[in-house]
């Protein structure tokens, strides 16, 4: 089959397709034929090597985490699936690969692809989305009458977590770009911030979660906008005053005397990807997707996500 490869780190020109063994299950996974994947920050920050501490160096390397197509072939304890089923989901980080024609998964972390979705739509969801749906429900504890402000509204992360928590019954304050504004109303923000005229930490404004998808701050820089027992959430810490930060509120949120700052590293959960889909059903999400690529073009699609420009998904079309 083709896949991508890398045998060392570096710019988005260390990728080549190669031809590579199929996949063989093992009896609780299954194979899946893969129509379309999608690119996340993650997948290039693992190519130039900035996550080697966690992706590791043995090369030749897979890339690729979300995957859309159909099961192909089932392993003996697997239940949940059969074969020709659509399905949807996020590769674990020891068995990425979603840059290939075939991959090898586990069924906890897969869903059937909602009727009204098709391969291309469903490709765009599973590792953004489910970024957003645990930062604001496991991290965030969002509920209905919550105030949540999210920084980076107009990204892949971002524009599920708008609509998300909007679905939650929640107040929506959006940050992002002169151009995207509008975009963001529509994806059901309350209001929104350009950060290229205001900086939200000079008003008054206070929130129930603050979702900075971008991580451009840190805990310290944007306490003063956070209510008393509220939460901000990044994603993985950047910065040593992040660090710091978990390290101070820990120990006092168990008595909920504190802010409290986290950060979420996402998991692949098909019963979280279910209840996604179902809010795809209800028409309360959809993906937002910016442009599509080849296989072939894989090295000008990471280029492009690199720019942090891309309003919604980057799509990837295997076969």
């Amino acid at each position: 089959m083709k896949a991508v490869l890398i045998r060392q780190f570096g710019p988005p020109g260390v990728m080549k397709i190669e031809e590579v063994e199929k996949p063989v299950i093992s009896r609780d996974r299954l194979l899946v034929r893969i129509f379309y994947s999608s690119v996340n920050p993650v997948d290039w920050k693992i190519r130039n090597g900035s996550l080697r501490l966690i992706s590791g160096s043995r090369f030749p390397m897979m890339l690729g985490f979300d995957i859309a197509g159909e099961v192909v072939d089932t392993g003996s304890a697997v239940t949940r699936f059969k074969k020709g089923d659509r399905v949807f989901g996020m590769l674990d980080f020891r068995h990425r690969g979603a840059y290939a024609e075939y991959a090898c998964a586990n069924e906890a972390g897969l869903a059937l692809i909602p009727e009204t979705l098709d391969f291309k739509e469903a490709a765009a969801i599973p590792l953004a989305a489910l970024t957003a749906y645990q930062a604001l429900h496991y991290k965030g504890r969002i509920k209905n009458g919550k105030t949540v402000l999210i920084n980076g509204a107009s990204g892949g992360v971002g524009s599920f977590a708008v609509q998300i928590a909007k679905a939650s019954g929640a107040a929506v304050t959006a940050i992002c770009g002169t151009h995207t504004t509008e975009l963001v109303k529509k994806l059901g923000a309350d209001s929104v911030i350009d950060y290229t005229k205001h900086d939200f930490r000079q008003f008054s404004d206070t929130y129930d979660i603050i979702f900075d998808v971008v991580a451009k701050h840190s805990f310290f820089e944007v306490s003063k906008n956070l209510r008393g027992g509220g939460y901000y959430v990044t994603t993985l810490p950047n910065k040593p005053a992040d660090i710091l930060s978990f390290v101070l509120t820990f120990p006092l949120s168990f008595l909920g005397l504190s802010k409290r700052s986290t950060f979420i590293s996402v998991r692949p959960n098909g019963d979280d990807l279910h209840s996604l889909s179902l809010l795809v059903k209800e028409g309360k999400i959809m993906p937002l997707i910016d442009r599509e690529y080849t296989l072939e073009e894989i090295n000008q699609a990471h280029a492009y996500s690199e720019k942090g420009h891309a309003r919604g998904k980057i799509l990837i079309r295997v076969s």
